[in-house]
């Protein structure tokens, strides 16, 4: 049995420049990470930058590795620019057709099925930033019961209410009774709980979101493992995003600090499998709210924890890749994701392990501001978000998966 293991962790709207058809969806000329630099004075990135983070592109504060891990840039093969679309994609589910938008609110014959379904009306129903949404209609919903739906370019429904006024559990099953409601031409590809607290002026968004998602329209390298019997686990969203589809066990990651927790918690103890990991708050928290600052922040300290992953966690057996789903544009004039292409960075734990031979650095010296620096000795790679699922089956089981887009990157990579 292969001890082998996997670890592929999104770094939520980490965008890396338009897609050709970005013009389509309003979004030319968009670079989440570059107009991010530019925005903060500079990345300080010392991990993602020896990895080759600006190998992949230019950016300032992150110079070209001398010799960088796997790198390159990935693009969507199907329609859409959210996280569904994005986390399918890198597992081989590729839209043959865009999922529903509602840009002027859902219409009513829509709404009049939702609130027969859930047992409660709905207010706002318009496209809406999530924090402004519940600011503006909190009170009301307190006032009525009323859970405050709205939308965004996205394909998806957010039901939001108050937990002293709709207990959480009362929001899922809502949430739940939604989801089977909006079927066929309506089938939407999530509906999102939005847990908020707090009183009127001073409301604040509970980490008990959960995502209600489609289930993936065709079959994923993640069902590939699964049912290969190679272990499967999801951290974050991941379960929600593919409705539990192809996934053993999902692990805590509401927050970033969460997610990784639970990520470096699986580094010490699981023997063999893949761990498919969201870091959620580059997108809800700064991104959506072009909080320069805070996305630079959350990086920087994804940047440290993954340091302490190369050089004391990883195996000589592993294989990490860090990418993104889409982008969120801190310079565009809306607050909604943006279609561009996502990062790849991947590398092997005998590649770390000879990188930080060669430098005898430590993990301490990482977070003080040093880089690997050593040489990864990887190549360029640019191809479809699916390579990352069928380079992973391709580690874990020596396989591939014809049915299946993508490649492995692995196979000629040195």
């Amino acid at each position: 049995m292969s001890s082998k293991r996997a670890f592929v962790v999104v770094i939520d709207a980490c965008g890396v420049g338009a897609l050709p058809d970005a013009s389509e969806y309003g979004d030319e000329g968009t670079n989440t990470l570059a107009h991010l630099a530019e925005a903060v004075g500079g990345l300080e990135l010392p991990t993602l930058q020896a990895l080759g983070l600006g190998s992949i592109l230019p950016l300032r504060g992150v110079s070209p590795a001398p010799s960088p891990a796997i790198h390159g840039r990935l693009h969507a093969l199907g329609p859409g620019k959210d996280s569904t679309a994005g986390h399918w994609e890198l597992m081989g589910v590729v839209l043959e057709r865009p999922l529903p938008t509602y840009p002027e609110g859902f219409p009513p014959e829509v709404i009049a099925g939702l609130t027969e379904a859930i047992g409660q009306g709905l207010i706002c129903n318009r496209p809406y930033n999530g924090i402004a949404a519940i600011d503006d209609y909190g009170a009301e919903h307190l006032r009525s019961g009323a859970l405050i739906a709205y939308t965004s370019q996205d394909s998806v429904l957010q039901l939001a209410a108050h937990v002293e006024r709709v207990p959480v559990e009362e929001l899922y099953r809502a949430c739940a009774s939604a989801r089977q409601a909006m079927s066929g031409e309506h089938a939407v590809g999530r509906i999102i709980a939005r847990p908020f607290t707090g009183a009127p002026g001073a409301f604040e968004r509970t980490d008990g979101r959960r995502d209600f998602a489609l289930e993936p329209p065709g079959h994923s390298y993640l069902q590939a493992i699964h049912d290969m019997g190679i272990p499967v686990h999801a951290v974050g969203k991941i379960a929600d995003l593919f409705a539990g589809v192809g996934i053993d066990r999902s692990h805590p990651g509401a927050t970033n600090a969460r997610a990784l927790a639970s990520a470096r918690g699986l580094l010490a103890e699981l023997d063999r499998g893949l761990v498919f990991v969201n870091l959620i708050e580059t997108d809800q928290v700064y991104g959506h709210r072009h909080d320069t600052t805070g996305f630079h922040a959350a990086l920087r300290a994804i940047d440290a924890e993954l340091a302490s992953w190369l050089l004391e966690l990883l195996r000589e057996q592993d294989l990490l890749i860090v990418t993104a789903d889409h982008g969120v544009d801190p310079t565009h004039p809306q607050t909604d994701h943006t279609r561009e292409y996502a990062p790849l960075l991947a590398l092997t734990g005998g590649m770390a392990a000879r990188a930080s031979r060669v430098t005898g650095r430590s993990a301490g010296d990482l977070r003080g501001g040093g880089t690997v620096g050593g040489g990864y000795g990887g190549t360029r790679h640019d191809g479809p978000l699916a390579d990352v699922g069928a380079t992973v089956l391709w580690w874990l089981a020596g396989r591939d998966a014809p049915d299946l887009p993508g490649e492995s990157f692995l196979a000629t990579a040195s």
